[in-house]
């Protein structure tokens, strides 16, 4: 007798403007314009969803709080990762694109700078995504982790160049220009 498949739901809703956080064991997720909305999966088709309860689930694993935003003014991954971190109580953000690119970022460092990155999207497993937000959390309560172990393919970048600038281009078609970056509400329900 088999057992069936579990599948992760998720509802993302949109608020306010995001505002700077005070609470310091606090990460912000900045998420792209088009994540969970227009795309739901990442470059090699695994769920929004699950990505982002692993992210979620990672930060809350090490004791920090989690507050998710949407970039709605850049699809830049440096970018909406440095805004996670400015807007954060503890000054750690991560920047998630929805092909799956992500970075943790620090409120201090320049744009282009950071603290990990995770460049190759389709290497990244969700024990990975997991191990991100863990790691998030940790920078956030003052700690120096060792940094979240990744597989790196040669083959990846030709393999996917193309497909990955399709889906930037997709995920910019959600820009909204001048608009500031929302908070949202993640709801996750499981299904069969």
């Amino acid at each position: 007798m088999s057992v069936p498949a579990l599948s992760i739901e998720m509802k993302l809703s949109e608020g306010e403007a995001a505002r700077p956080g005070t609470n310091p064991r606090e990460v912000v997720v900045a998420i792209g314009p088009a994540f969970g909305k227009a795309m739901n999966k990442t470059i090699v088709m695994v769920d929004h969803a699950s990505v982002l309860r692993e992210v979620i689930s990672g930060i809350e694993e090490q004791g920090a709080i989690p507050r998710i935003i949407r970039s709605l003014h850049t699809a830049d991954l440096a970018f909406m990762a440095h805004e996670a971190a400015k807007l954060s109580g503890s000054g750690i953000g991560i920047g998630l694109q929805s092909r799956g690119t992500t970075v943790i970022h620090q409120r201090d460092l320049d744009p282009l700078s950071n603290l990990e990155l995770f460049p190759q999207s389709p290497l990244i497993t969700l024990d990975t995504y997991r191990s991100i937000g863990r790691n998030a959390a940790l920078y956030a309560l003052g700690e120096s982790p060792n940094p979240v172990p990744v597989v790196n393919d040669q083959m990846a970048r030709p393999k996917y160049q193309a497909v990955a600038a399709i889906l930037y281009l997709k995920e910019c078609q959600h820009l909204v220009p001048g608009a500031k970056s929302v908070e949202v509400t993640a709801q996750f329900s499981i299904r069969e």
